[in-house]
């Protein structure tokens, strides 16, 4: 590995991620879960960050606006951008990162679950949710497995020899 600078940080926290400080920016910031490559080119170029400069090359105040443009998406980016539009309680746009993703997607299961929607339902039985075939696919991992089963073969009863009286 080549020499780094003084003020080279190996890992850098942005967004309560922990990213590899030896690679660009931009490639880092897509590890967040929630950003992609446009809202990651979205946010270096907002920022005024150059892309391709190593992501541990940056100084705190770079890494602050990064989590600053990243925090205020809603507000800097077009709506099409984003990955919560129109939320079912508040009916706002939302853009969601890491474990918020996860936490958002389990109760929009639940909720659909308990208002036994045909998805809820479809969620429940763990069967496919859009529409896919079940004749042939979605057997694996369920007890249900594809093709002929052989039956148990009994051990034979021999009538040879034995002693019946």
């Amino acid at each position: 590995m080549d020499k780094e600078k003084p003020g080279f940080k190996y890992i850098v926290r942005v967004m309560n991620t922990d990213l590899d400080g030896g690679k660009k920016t931009i490639s880092a910031l897509r590890k967040i879960k929630g950003v992609n490559y446009a809202i990651a080119n979205a946010a270096c170029t907002l920022s005024g960050i150059d892309m391709s400069k190593k992501i541990g090359e940056l100084g705190e105040s770079d890494v602050s606006k990064l989590n600053a443009t990243l925090s205020d998406t809603v507000k800097l980016l077009p709506s099409w951008m984003l990955n919560r539009r129109k939320d079912t309680e508040t009916g706002d746009d939302k853009h969601l990162f890491a474990s918020d993703i996860d936490f958002t997607k389990d109760m929009d299961l639940r909720i659909m679950k308990r208002i036994k929607s045909y998805r809820g339902v479809r969620h429940s039985f763990g069967l496919p949710v859009r529409g896919q075939r079940t004749k042939s696919n979605f057997r694996r991992n369920k007890g249900k497995g594809l093709g002929v089963v052989k039956s148990k073969q009994q051990p034979q009863k021999s009538d040879k020899g034995g002693d019946k009286k």
